[in-house]
């Protein structure tokens, strides 16, 4: 296990951690009218990091399979990710070429930690097949072979990383309540609301210009 390694791991989760489904689900339990809002963002964002942990830990323990029984193991898991991020490029530029309404991210009235957290497992496991840095991580991860315990280790610190803005968000609730809430609306209103997405050429041409070039490293892998 080397810092490179290690560096590289956050640097990945970092960039996974930028996710609006799970940053707009603590925002808008903070916002709720609720006795206990903070109680239920807590439990938002331990579903979130559980669903990370778990599948994380699923997905390691397939590829280090693969890469035992196969050497070219590690080459399918990078082929796999790849081809999932190029179909959600794809899948994202073609619907920005005619109008849509993005729905709002709404919880149901009276959610209690318990909910929260099955809201939160729902939103993060469906999210997690576009987060391709998720399986770059674990592929490195499988590639350094540091051990089980050092593997799963790595993963949860990832999966902790991964729920920061979020944490940082559910922290800055709890001690700055009424401030931070204040201040929420805009956030949600940015990643949350509902929203018309006009019809957007240009922006249609790149997300396909991007999932071109994403199946192009797979036909390299």
């Amino acid at each position: 296990m080397t810092v490179v390694l290690l560096a590289g791991i956050a640097g990945l989760a970092l960039l996974d951690a930028l996710n609006p489904a799970t940053i707009a689900g603590v925002a808008l339990l903070l916002l709720a009218p609720m006795t206990h809002p903070i109680r239920a963002a807590a439990g938002f964002v331990a579903g979130a990091y559980l669903t990370v942990l778990a599948l994380g830990a699923v997905v390691y323990l397939g590829a280090d399979a693969a890469a035992d029984a196969a050497g070219n193991g590690l080459i399918w898991v990078r082929r796999i990710a790849f081809t999932v991020a190029a179909v959600a490029l794809a899948v994202g530029g073609l619907r920005r070429l005619r109008d849509r309404i993005r729905p709002a991210v709404t919880v149901p009235g009276r959610v209690n930690p318990a909910g929260a957290a099955v809201l939160g497992l729902v939103m993060t496991g469906a999210d997690l097949p576009n987060a391709f840095p998720y399986f770059i991580a674990i592929e490195r991860i499988v590639d350094a072979d540091v051990g089980l315990t050092g593997s799963l280790l790595i993963i949860a610190g990832y999966a902790l990383v991964y729920c920061l803005p979020c944490l940082l968000l559910l922290i800055a609730g709890a001690l700055r309540g009424d401030r931070v809430r204040s201040r929420l609306g805009s956030l949600y209103e940015r990643l949350g609301a509902e929203k018309k997405l006009p019809r957007s050429v240009p922006i249609a041409a790149g997300y396909l210009v991007a999932a071109v070039g994403v199946l192009a490293i797979v036909a390299l892998a």
